[in-house]
């Protein structure tokens, strides 16, 4: 199999596990209470497909949870060169390795961690950017919440304002992001690449994917 067509078969199986993973999530069909359930019953999805698609003897999907990845550059999140993923897809054959990493983020409204969360997800986002500069070939940052407040809130502080993916929002390339709080939650972030911010709705919950 050629590297883009293994490529796209990986996207396919992503693609299709999100739309399953919001869909039961939204309907009852499984339950996530925390960040980790949501890691686990992605995962499972995950796994589920990809041994579908190992159409050939040689064809093998492999899933790592809470695994690590070395960077050639420092990692906000970790501050080292060595960067723990939720979730990292092998998908390969005698010839060629698809890699496919996904962070993921779950907010409750009950756990109301603000503005902090805000944050959080540039800070993945920063970090999705250096694994694809390290050899990962697709990255995804998968955000679920039942809270319209990352979603559709009129405005934000002026304090942090800057950490916005609210829906039809988009952040430029090399634009600053600060906290302007007295005690700062972490330094300023810059990303190296434009975003446009789409969210899915089903029923009472909110869905944020972003591929690159």
């Amino acid at each position: 199999m050629i590297k883009n067509d293994q490529i796209k078969l990986t996207e396919e199986i992503v693609e299709t596990a999100y739309r399953l993973l919001i869909n039961k999530l939204a309907n009852g069909g499984i339950q996530a209470k925390n960040e980790s359930s949501f890691q686990l019953e992605l995962g499972y999805i995950l796994k589920t497909l990809g041994q579908l698609y190992e159409f050939r003897v040689v064809d093998k999907f492999h899933l790592e949870l809470e695994t690590y990845i070395q960077l050639n550059g420092q990692s906000i999140k970790s501050k080292s060169e060595r960067a723990r993923v939720d979730l990292l897809i092998y998908y390969k054959d005698d010839k060629t390795t698809t890699k496919a990493a996904i962070e993921l983020k779950f907010f409750k409204k009950e756990n109301h961690r603000e503005p902090n969360n805000r944050y959080d997800v540039f800070k993945d986002l920063s970090n999705i950017e250096l694994y694809k500069e390290n050899g990962i070939d697709i990255c995804y940052f998968i955000l679920s919440t039942d809270h319209s407040h990352y979603v559709n809130q009129e405005n934000y502080s002026a304090d942090t304002m800057d950490f916005d993916f609210r829906h039809g929002k988009e952040y430029k390339s090399g634009t600053v992001l600060q906290y302007r709080t007295e005690k700062p939650y972490g330094p300023e972030l810059k990303l190296n690449r434009d975003y446009k911010f789409t969210w899915d709705k089903v029923n009472e919950l909110y869905f944020l994917k972003i591929k690159m």
